[in-house]
Parts: structure tokens; sequence; C-alpha cells
């Protein structure tokens, strides 16, 4: 069967590229000097052994972080993005992940390196064995595993347009058998461009210690491998079952996931099943962490996997196939105890794969990175710059242990730097992001259903929940959103129930609103949409309006909705009470956005310079939101008097918006233990009033030491099916509310 010849059909080239990822990252947990950590796992991270993104390897300080299955190489990095720094969080700030495989020194003593503390007794067992047969220095070599699968509409395709086979399992079996094969025999072309573990720290090696750097001590003979009676065949399934199934039995291997292979057999079973179920995925597990990743692979090693994979498939291979992978065990071993900085005495193979590969990727249409193939040769004519060359090369500066420990450090600083963004997903609105990092570390397997929709599925064993913009759920009845949604509807419910809410009237035409421009000329008056969130279109006149301004704001509203209202201004402080399940969890003071005076700047640059504060950014990415110049802000300053030029005195306090939102430029404020529990009653049975389990309702006080019971004591100006969550978490001041997590608890409560 011609494999090249099949995939150049063009009934097969349109799903050439159709693959999904998976990836298993390993390292070792450190202190800011460098050395082994002497911690337990994070008990927000051990509630149970299987989590399925964080858990522990061999050793308790040995972390391994685990991405979920994914369709593209970008959305594989996201989740391995998102998920450091939920670890990294996790472990506090006065640890770091090692960026080498090789561990960092060890203790002198094998006993002082401590075994996961797993609640499986049976996984404790097995460390103990794997350290008694291999003992633990070994154990403490760190990788990357990359599980990789092809696309089922690919091998589909392939089956479909071949007639050797009418078996679609054993041909799919066969694919992966094939590209196994090849891997195991080529794997050395890795080793060279991305081995990255030249030398070893103290008291690694006690006996036959490498005197002289190489590539990869980890793919080497001197890494974590088998004894060499351990010989199983990929020449088929059955063999490749039986054999395991021998090894076993004679006591050579404990059971068959003590094969330590540089591919393993995959089908979501026991190793016995994959005679009967075949092979689903491969998972390649000679990797070596990428020193000079955040995340310990990049973009262009994930690339390059994908693209050689497919390469492997096409290649033909040798006709004696235990021979063709036993010689791809010598040439490894090979390449991996090279010099750092020799020219591979495979170069022109290498050359030959290389110019292969980019024939391949002309024939097939496929989309590569436009200095993918260049940087490729860059490193096969200059060893320096593959990443073991690298390495070495910033060793011979200091040592290898210093540059690991920089290179963890800048880590450190990069994932510590934006504490509330989920790297990997900052396209995301905010409080998205905070509930997703919360998903992660708890546990609880996050799916992105629509990334610019925000629509989340969130699982935990098998009770699923969905979940938009971080709190709408299913705990809300539809009608319940709709009500909030409509600022006329809520008024008049709440109204009708006892609850103090400002008058007004509505108007669906801006003439009909601009005739009645008498009415409200004279009092305190607010203009807005009915039914827009985040405080756009709201123009707020304390002191009446002239004729204009008032236009001007119709202008604005009209802009954002159909329908507008026109409501007396209630005098006193906004508070936003975020309500969950009839419970008030946080409440915040917002204050408009405002600047204050230097007697030097204008209120322009006074804005650009607050502007420049790192929790101020837009579109809700940021705690805080940047405080625009725009009509609205320009008709305030007006009615005060000033003008984007003026100078105001030094600790004059200016404000731009009257309306507080944090999401237009406003400062936020904790209140939540300052606030009388009265109002916080009042705010709880309002929601519960609408029939809603989450809303943000915003509360005009005018003074809370008033019992809210007083007349007028307060009113309720509107109600949010949508609340934000963040400005919350990350109050400009105050104490922190951690709303994400409550959200989960609400919807997982078996989550421990």
């Amino acid at each position: 069967m011609d494999i090249k010849e099949l995939l150049a059909n063009d009934r097969v080239k349109p799903y050439v590229s159709k693959a999904r990822f998976g990836i298993e990252k390993e390292g070792q947990r450190v202190d800011l000097s460098g050395n082994l950590a002497t911690t337990n796992h994070p008990e927000i991270l051990s509630a149970r052994d299987e989590h399925p993104y964080i858990q522990r390897d061999f050793a308790e300080t040995q972390m391994e972080l685990i991405t979920p299955v994914t369709d593209s190489v970008e959305e594989l990095l996201s989740y391995l993005s998102a998920i450091h720094e939920v670890a990294y969080h996790s472990i506090g700030d006065q640890e770091m992940l090692w960026p080498l495989s090789m561990p960092p020194q060890l203790p002198e003593s094998e006993e002082e390196i401590f075994i996961a503390k797993l609640k499986n007794v049976e996984s404790v067992q097995y460390r103990r064995y794997l350290a008694e047969t291999y003992g633990s220095r070994k154990q403490m070599i760190s990788g990357i595993h990359y599980n990789f699968e092809f696309g089922d509409e690919l091998i589909q395709a392939l089956f479909n347009v071949q007639s050797d086979m009418d078996d679609y399992k054993q041909f799919k079996t066969e694919i992966y058998l094939k590209v196994t094969r090849n891997y195991l025999h080529y794997r050395w072309l890795v080793n060279y461009f991305y081995g990255a573990s030249p030398s070893s720290e103290k008291n690694f090696f006690e006996d036959r210690p490498l005197n002289e750097p190489v590539r990869s001590i980890r793919n080497s003979r001197y890494g974590y491998t088998n004894s060499d009676d351990i010989k199983v065949s990929y020449s088929s399934i059955q063999n490749y079952v039986s054999d395991l199934s021998l090894m076993v039995k004679k006591g050579l291997l404990s059971e068959e996931k003590e094969f330590y292979s540089a591919v393993r057999l995959r089908n979501g079973h026991q190793i016995p099943h994959l005679e009967t179920n075949g092979i689903s995925y491969i998972e390649l597990r000679n990797i070596d962490l990428n020193p000079f990743e955040t995340h310990g692979i990049s973009y262009e090693q994930a690339e390059f996997l994908h693209l050689f994979l497919l390469y492997l498939l096409s290649k033909d291979e040798g006709a004696n196939k235990d021979e063709w992978v036993q010689e791809g065990d010598t040439l490894s071993d090979l390449v991996a105890l090279e010099h750092p900085l020799q020219q591979t005495q495979l170069r022109e193979e290498a050359e030959t794969i290389i110019d292969e590969m980019e024939q391949l990727v002309e024939i097939m249409s496929l989309t590569v990175s436009n200095s993918f193939f260049t940087n490729l040769r860059e490193m096969l004519a200059d060893p320096s710059k593959t990443l073991a060359g690298r390495l070495f090369e910033e060793s011979e500066k200091s040592s290898q242990s210093e540059v690991a420990i920089r290179l963890a450090k800048e880590n450190f600083l990069q994932l510590w730097d934006k504490p509330y963004q989920l790297t990997g997903f900052i396209d995301m609105e905010l409080s998205t992001q905070l509930l997703m990092f919360d998903a992660i570390q708890l546990g609880i397997r996050v799916e992105i259903l629509d990334r610019q929709d925000q629509f989340l599925k969130l699982q935990f064993k098998d009770h699923v929940e969905y979940v938009k913009n971080g709190n709408m759920t299913s705990k809300d009845s539809y009608i319940s959103t709709l009500i909030m949604e409509n600022k006329t509807v809520t008024k008049k419910i709440l109204h009708k129930r006892g609850f103090r809410v400002p008058l007004g009237d509505e108007f669906n035409d801006i003439e009909q609103a601009l005739r009645s421009y008498e009415i409200f000329a004279a009092t305190p008056f607010v203009v807005k949409p009915k039914t827009t969130n985040y405080g756009l279109g709201i123009s707020i006149f304390k002191d009446g309006a002239t004729y204009e301004d008032y236009q001007q704001a119709l202008t604005l509203a009209f802009q954002e909705d159909t329908s507008v209202l026109i409501e007396e201004f209630l005098d006193g402080t906004e508070y936003r009470f975020f309500v969950l399940n009839d419970e008030v969890h946080a409440v915040l003071l917002r204050t408009p956005a405002n600047v204050t005076g230097d007697g030097k700047q204008t209120i322009e640059e006074l804005v650009n310079e607050k502007n420049l504060d790192p929790l101020r950014g837009k579109d809700h990415r940021t705690p805080l939101e940047l405080i625009q110049l725009g009509e609205l802000e320009q008709l305030m300053l007006k009615g005060q008097g000033y003008q984007l030029d003026s100078i105001p005195k030094k600790d004059e306090v200016v404000y731009l918006r009257e309306n507080s939102n944090v999401s237009t430029g406003g400062d936020s404020i904790d209140m939540t233990d300052q606030i009388p529990d009265d109002y916080k009653k009042i705010a709880a049975d309002a929601v519960a009033a609408l029939g809603a389990k989450i809303s943000g309702i915003d509360l005009i006080i005018e003074d809370i030491n008033v019992p809210a019971a007083e007349h007028k004591a307060y009113g309720i100006i509107e109600a949010n099916f949508n609340p934000s969550m963040y400005m919350h978490i990350y109050p400009y001041k105050g104490k922190s509310r951690r709303l994400t997590m409550h959200i989960l608890h609400y919807l997982f409560p078996e989550v421990v």
C-alpha cells in the first residue's frame, strides 16, 4: 500500500492536516534558589489523585500538567499555558518549576527523594517498586509526553481510497503501527533538534557518570530506560501485546505500563485491549523540556511533530520491521550522545528528510510557519542553534544550574505578572478567564464551546453545567434573564413588590422624548437605554439640563437601544450588590471615572497618565477599564466648566462621568463588610422577587447608617443578569471576593 500516493488523492488532501493533540508535561518544584522543594503538593489540588489537569508523577515534587485533547496546536498550547498559570498560583509565590528535563541537585540519599503521597495504595506501591528497580534518581527525570491522533476524517478518507484492506479498525491500527515504527527509527532527528539535557546536576549519577556534555542524557542509554533484556516487537499488534504479556509473565516487567518505549500505543483502555479494540492514538515520550519556553515546548516544536508524523506516514520503512526499529534505537543513542556543538553524523540524511518534508508540504498544500524550514536548516548547519547547543553555550558562561535558575525566575515573573489573567485565553472576557482558572484548579473539566461568545461546558465526573459569560447558568430561568434585561419590567415588578425604584417614562423614538423636555428640564434626571449593560449610553443630570445637552444625551442613548428611559435621579451613593442563591456575597462602591489635578497637567494628560496603570485595559480583560475621552466625558466636563485642555488645581478631583460603572473607567472599592445586613437583605429579596439566582443589583443609598426601612433610604436602579465578577475579585481598593469560586461551588456542590 503506497500511503504517500493515497495522501495525494484529491479525496484525501482536504483532511491531511486534521489531527488531535494532547500534552503531559512533567516538572520538578523548586524554591526560588533552585533547590528541590521540601513542601507537599498543594492542598488545593490534592483533594484527589486523579486531578484532570495537575497531578504528581513519581515524586511529591514532580508535577505533571495535563492538557485536554484539542483539535489544533494553537488550542493545545493555550490550555498548556493556562494550566501552567494555575499550577504556579497553586504552589504559591515561593516556588517555581525547574525548566530542565534533568532534575536540580538531588539529595545525597535516595531516601530523601519522597515518593508522591497519593491516596491510592497501589499507585504508591508501584512507585516504590520503580524506586527499588531503577533508583529514585532516574525517576526524577522529566519531559513531555506528546499525544497524537490523526483525524478520523483523514483515516476514513485513506481507507475509502485503498483496496488492500476491508476492516477499518485493522487499517487504522496498521496506520499507527507504521508511523510508530518509522518514528522509532527516525527519532534521532528529534534528539538532534530538540534534545535539551546536556549534563546532570550533583547527585544524579551513582556510577558511570557522563564526563562530557551530550545532546540528551534523557534519551540516551544513561537516561530512563528498561533493561536490555526487554524485547517487544512492533511488527504487528498481536506481537506487541503478546510480547508485553510475556515480559510481565517472566517478571521482567511488573506490568505493561512499565515498558518505557519512546512511543506508547494507546486506545484509552488497558494494553491487552489493543488487540481487540485497535490503536486510537500514539504517545511520543522522548521530548525533552525546552528550557527556553515558559511552558516547556514551543509552537514550532508542536508544528514539527505534527508534520514529522505525517511525513513518517508517507515514508517507506525497512523490509524487516523489527530490525528497522532496533536500528532506530542505535541511531537515537548515537545522536543523543553527540556533543551539543558537534555536527551530527547523520546530517546528510537529516537534510534529505527536511527536503522531503518540504516537498510533502507543497504536494499536500499544507501551511507551516514562514520560518519553519529555514530554522530547521539553520540548526542542521549550526548545532549551536539547537536546544542542546544553546543550553550548553549559555551554561559555559556560568553553569547549567545557574542558567536553569535564571530561566525559572523569568518564567516565575512572567506567570505572576498579571494574576488577574488566564494566560492562553486573554482574548476572553476577564470574568470568564477567572472562572476557568478556578475550575481548572478545582479539577472541573473546562471545554470552550464558543470562545468569542464566552460559552463553556464544565464537567465534574458525570455532572455537566453550561456557563456563558462566567455567571449565566442553568440556575436562572430564561424569563428571569429577560426580566433583568428589561429595565422597565424590572422596575414594575420591584415597585409592585414594595421596593423603591426611580419614577420615569419610556420612549421609543427621539422625537417623542424631545417633546417631553419640559417635564424633566428643571429636575435631576437620568437618560439611559432600556436594555444595555456596562453603563453604555447613560447620561446623568443632577441639576437639570439645557435642551441641547438633553438632545445629545438622547442621541447617545438611542444609539445603544431602540427604547430609552428617562428617570428621576436618586441622590446618594451607588453600590453594586452581587447576589448568589439568595445571599449577598460582595458589595462594591464604584466611583465614576476621575482624575486628580496636580496644578500642572491638563485633564487629557492626567487621563493618559492614569491609564498607564497596568490594571487598566479595555474590553473587560483587566480589572479596571481605561478612562475614555468621548462625547459623554466631554459633555460631563462641559457641565463643570472644563475642557480637555483645562488644568485642574492641585488635589482637585475632576469627574469625567456621572455613572460609576467600572466598565466606563470608574474605580472599585470593596464595601462588603461595611454595608449593614438590612441593605443586604433588601438586595437579596429584590433579586428573589425577580425570580433570579445570580444578579448584580444596583442600589442608591444616601446614608448606610440610616436603616433601610426609613422612607427613601434607598432606591434600586437596575438588576444585571450578567454582572461582572472581576471588579469584586480585583477591586481598586479593599478585600478580594472570589465570586467565581462561589459560582463553581454553587454549580458543583459535590466538589471538595
